[in-house]
């Protein structure tokens, strides 16, 4: 569960009014001390990660998918020497998926 953004400005306020602690804040609101640190920080919440591909090249899968487009996900990860979900994610970050067919 995400708190909304007027919570969260509300509860630093309501630290910051009332000169209380980050531990008093936490006890008064229930909430835990770490998340009051992490909001004092950063109070817009984060919506994606921004992780970076770690097994697979992404260039190579580019080439792949032009060389081979027809290939199924199974035969690239084997060609690229990876798992079939890396390959999943991979297409899934360069936005390609397959024609859907009626």
């Amino acid at each position: 569960m995400t708190y909304s953004i007027d919570f969260r400005r509300h509860v630093l306020a309501y630290k910051e009014s009332n000169n209380l602690t980050f531990e008093k804040t936490s006890e008064h609101f229930a909430i835990s001390l770490r998340t009051l640190f992490r909001w004092h920080d950063n109070i817009v919440p984060c919506s994606t990660r921004q992780k970076p591909a770690t097994k697979l090249d992404m260039d190579k899968l580019t080439k792949d998918v032009e060389d081979y487009p027809d290939d199924y996900q199974w035969e690239r990860a084997k060609r690229l020497n990876v798992g079939q979900p890396a390959i999943h994610y991979g297409l899934k970050r360069l936005k390609i998926s397959y024609k859907k067919k009626r």
